[in-house]
């Protein structure tokens, strides 16, 4: 009877072992749906940030620009100034003031330039980054709907495997299974293992003598005794 149990065990652990790997199939196909959509989300944020980098720039730019209108009306009204001077010490006072307006201009063109070159930069890079967005976005749902596809596959494989597995953990005392369930959470989700040529096939070690013998003659439950795994019988025809 315990042959027949251990048969069943093995029948059992088969199916788990199929359902543990497609579950692990699916979840790798839903890392890759979550990685299309942060990729996705990834260049939204980066062309919400390079915009708002944009218009921080815009508004400095316009800035510069009102700057650069005020200092040319300063140096207007110190030129207009110089037809009204009537000493010398006024004179050079407005010279100075000029000369200062001037310099002052003359860095807020250059200010302005670069400015200037930054937006035209920063706008291209923007441009890049929709171009690349849009063409991502037309091609995700054709991924995302493939991946999918193959995720319901899965999934209706996966519900068939149980069904099996249910029915046959049926014919199996709860005692056994019991012990099945442990040792499986313990041992990498492998819980019974042939006894081969003195050989324990779960950890590759050798069986004692006496040990191995026994599985020749008892019907009880023989367990290696370095891994602690149920060991089934298995002659090389």
């Amino acid at each position: 009877m315990l042959r027949k149990n251990l048969m069943l065990l093995e029948e059992l652990q088969e199916l788990d072992l199929k359902i543990d790997g497609r579950h692990g199939e699916k979840q790798t196909l839903l890392d890759q749906l979550a990685a299309l959509d942060e990729r996705v989300d990834s260049v939204r944020r980066t062309v919400s940030e390079k915009r708002e980098e944009l218009a921080l720039l815009e508004d400095e730019r316009r800035s510069l620009e009102q700057n650069l209108i005020t200092e040319n009306e300063n140096i207007a009204r110190s030129e207009a100034r110089q037809k009204e001077i009537k000493t010398q010490k006024e004179y050079q006072a407005v010279l100075k003031e000029v000369s200062a307006a001037k310099k002052q201009k003359s860095e807020l063109e250059e200010q302005l330039q670069q400015k200037r070159t930054q937006i035209e930069e920063l706008s291209g890079e923007i441009a890049a980054r929709e171009e690349e967005l849009a063409s991502l976005e037309a091609n995700i749902d054709s991924q995302k709907a493939e991946i999918q596809g193959s995720i319901d596959r899965l999934e209706q494989e996966i519900s068939v495997d149980a069904a099996a597995k249910e029915a046959t953990a049926k014919s199996i005392p709860a005692s056994l299974l019991k012990r099945y369930g442990a040792l499986r959470e313990k041992r990498q989700g492998i819980a019974v293992v042939a006894a081969r040529d003195g050989n324990c096939s779960g950890c590759n070690m050798n069986l004692p003598p006496q040990l191995y013998n026994s599985l020749f003659r008892t019907d009880e439950l023989v367990l290696c005794p370095h891994c602690q795994r149920m060991l089934v019988l298995r002659q090389e025809a």
